[in-house]
């Protein structure tokens, strides 16, 4: 990090330079990544103290903290303005005037031992003068620039000794113009308000422990018209006000959703106050990437990035099972074989949480990629017991299981058995293969189209060699065919070449629910090019009931014969239907697809789901990855579906059927369900 002198600050601040530093004394650090009319400051966040001071000090150090706003930095720590103080308030308080910033006593105790001498007192009157001389070119420079500034002046406060109703958040507005900002105030009433944390109520209010009396606020307004202080208290929830040892769960909350209200403020009051007015909230943050965010980002994918599920899951010996299976007319138990892994999964959880995360900044983005080591870290148990008894647990512990509606969707759907009819035009594995290469090259796909014997499903995806997979001796309808082509080229190849093209290559690895997200999608994508058929529907609500006879009885040859014989599937059919759901020791991943679609037809219904296809997204990161496209952070996808925004004309009975599907949870804000192979 740069060091420079108050004079090189604010020549780099008149200039208009992007730029971050700590000043040359070590007393306050600034951040200017880019330009908004939103400031930031934490000026009680800081713990640092002379040692020169320390023998003259009759509090220690503990003490000192008791009175601090620690982690307030890490609050505004997002923003791409913020001005933090490092000094502790003990030496000199930036929201006191001069004349009474270095304390005698404070909060009923003695500060000193005897009267500070003038030397030391110079040297802390000075910082104080030179944070307010930056700030005060800070404020200038953007009032220049936008007409207004807006800045955040957060602080944190003890409760024990307070009421027992005390807020969570109180905005003290005894400074503030309230005829002129009245509609900020109440725009930062209802933000904060709103705000959730883990098992913790959430108030605020308005001059209800502190009214807002500092010095900051009153230096600002005594030199700048345009510009409106709000001073922000936090209650220190997030952490042990008597240790100082944080609550990391809550911080986290806290600190996204923090992010999140004065990126909403900022945005607003952008708008309507500054020259600036068409505004989005991604405007309020910087378009610069983080450093700390490539960083881990790099390491992670150098870790994770060979673990592809379906290598390891996908029984190695189906073939020669199922001869046995069928020479013993269905009562051959198969006994299916696995690769080794080639990862020591002791190792790889290590190394996966040793991984820096916390020096990612913005806490949307930090959470992020907490989750997805969370779920890298689910994905490795799952693997390493492929093959074992207790497989089973760990794989409903990572995708779950059909609930009562996803049974229920499945069921509705098999009454639409026998309605409407399939082509009788056959395609083959080799027909399909030209196929699907003349679409690849019509859609500008750089990707291998192979034909293999190794696949359960019908086609499959590598990501790794980003190739398309065709099962050999394939007879399919013409629609099939084509759903099929729309799935695998449309989705799967579309995310997996966009992945490619990122940045951050989290998104070739998968987020946390990107297998329900992927086949979700690719399910839309067969219904909107209108390749949907009504035996598909049955097909993905045959897989459903197929899961959960598999969790019910845990024998192979009674989920064939459940399929073969109620609801007569053929003998190949049912056979591939089988070991779908028993590969591994019991694979719940199945009853996905249909759910998946569930939740993307009503996700599409409210908001635009393009960015989705950035890369193996989820559901529920929608609102980052739509922020992180807008900021440049990510790239927008250049492969999508064409039929996303104009989709085909369907029949109204499978209109019908599709619009009655319904996913069993709308958020699935922790569902780990993600692979690195997806297959149709």
């Amino acid at each position: 990090m740069l060091k420079l002198s108050e004079a090189e600050i604010i020549k780099r601040i008149t200039a208009g330079e992007l730029f971050e530093c700590e000043i040359e004394d070590g007393s306050f650090l600034l951040k200017v990544e880019s330009h908004t009319p939103a400031i930031c400051t934490a000026i009680h966040a800081g713990h640092q103290f002379r040692s020169r001071l320390e023998d003259l000090c009759l509090l220690n150090e503990g003490e000192r903290l008791y009175e601090e706003d620690p982690y307030t930095d890490q609050l505004i720590q997002a923003m791409p303005i913020t001005l933090v103080a490092q000094d502790s308030r003990y030496e000199y308080d930036l929201n006191r005037p001069i004349s009474s910033c270095l304390y005698k006593t404070a909060w009923g105790k003695e500060v000193w031992t005897k009267k500070l001498p003038l030397k030391e007192r110079n040297i802390s009157i000075k910082k104080h003068q030179s944070f307010y001389r930056v700030l005060d070119a800070l404020v200038s420079f953007i009032e220049q620039r936008f007409g207004a500034s807006l800045i955040f002046d957060v602080h944190s406060y003890n409760f024990l000794r307070q009421a027992e109703d005390s807020p969570t958040f109180n905005l003290g507005t005894e400074q503030i113009d309230k005829e002129r900002w009245q509609y900020v105030v109440d725009l930062c009433v209802s933000k904060l308000s709103k705000i959730e944390l883990p098992n913790l109520p959430v108030n605020f209010r308005e001059n209800g422990v502190f009214h807002g009396r500092g010095y900051l606020i009153a230096h600002i307004n005594s030199r700048f018209q345009n510009s409106l202080v709000l001073p922000l208290e936090v209650k220190k929830i997030f952490m042990d006000e008597m240790t100082g040892e944080l609550y990391p769960l809550v911080m986290q909350a806290m600190s996204q959703q923090f992010k999140n209200c004065l990126v909403d403020i900022s945005a607003i009051f952008s708008r309507r106050f500054t020259s600036k007015r068409r505004v989005t909230k991604s405007d309020m943050l910087t378009e610069k990437m983080d450093p700390s965010i490539l960083k881990v980002d790099r390491a992670l994918y150098r870790l994770a990035k060979g673990l592809e599920t379906l290598y390891y899951i996908n029984p190695i010996n189906i073939p020669s099972e199922s001869k046995c299976f069928f020479k013993g007319k269905g009562k051959y138990q198969p006994s299916f074989q696995y690769r080794p892994l080639d990862i020591d999964p002791y190792q790889f959880r290590e190394k996966l949480y040793r991984l820096p995360v916390d020096t990612i900044r913005d806490p949307s983005i930090q959470s992020l990629y907490r989750d997805v080591i969370d779920g890298l870290s689910e994905k490795i148990d799952l693997l390493v017991k492929a093959g074992q008894a207790d497989f089973l647990y760990e794989s409903l512990k990572y995708y779950g299981e059909p609930t009562i509606s996803d049974e229920q969707n499945a069921r509705f759907l098999l009454h639409a058995n026998g309605i409407g009819h399939e082509d009788e035009e056959r395609v083959t594995t080799e027909q399909l293969i030209s196929r699907f290469k003349e679409a690849a090259s019509q859609w500008g796909m750089g990707c291998k189209v192979e034909s293999s014997a190794k696949l359960v499903a019908s086609a499959m995806v590598s990501n790794s060699r980003k190739a398309v997979l065709i099962a050999k001796n394939l007879k399919l309808s013409n629609t099939e065919a084509q759903s099929l082509l729309h799935h695998e080229l449309g989705v799967h190849m579309a995310t997996t070449l966009n992945a490619a093209s990122q940045r951050l290559k989290v998104f070739s690895l998968g987020l946390p629910g990107n297998t329900l997200t992927q086949e979700g999608l690719a399910i839309l994508n067969e219904y909107q090019s209108g390749n949907m058929s009504l035996k598909r529907l049955r097909g993905l609500a045959l897989r459903v009931l197929a899961v959960k006879e598999m969790l019910k009885y845990g024998d192979f040859r009674h989920t064939y014969a459940f399929l073969h014989e109620e609801h007569r599937l053929s003998e190949s059919e049912a056979f591939k239907l089988a070991v779908r759901v028993h590969r591994g020791g019991g694979f719940t991943k199945d009853y996905l697809y249909l759910n998946g679609v569930g939740l993307a037809l009503e996700t599409i219904k409210t908001q635009d789901i393009k960015n989705l296809y950035v890369g193996k997204t989820g559901f529920a990161y929608l609102p980052i990855i739509n922020e992180m496209v807008d900021r440049q952070l990510v790239k927008a996808p250049k492969f999508f579906p064409e039929f996303l925004e104009k989709p085909v004309a369907n029949t109204p009975v499978l209109d019908y059927l599709m619009s009655c599907i319904r996913s069993s949870d709308r958020s699935f804000p922790k569902k780990y369900a993600h692979s690195n192979g997806v297959a149709a």
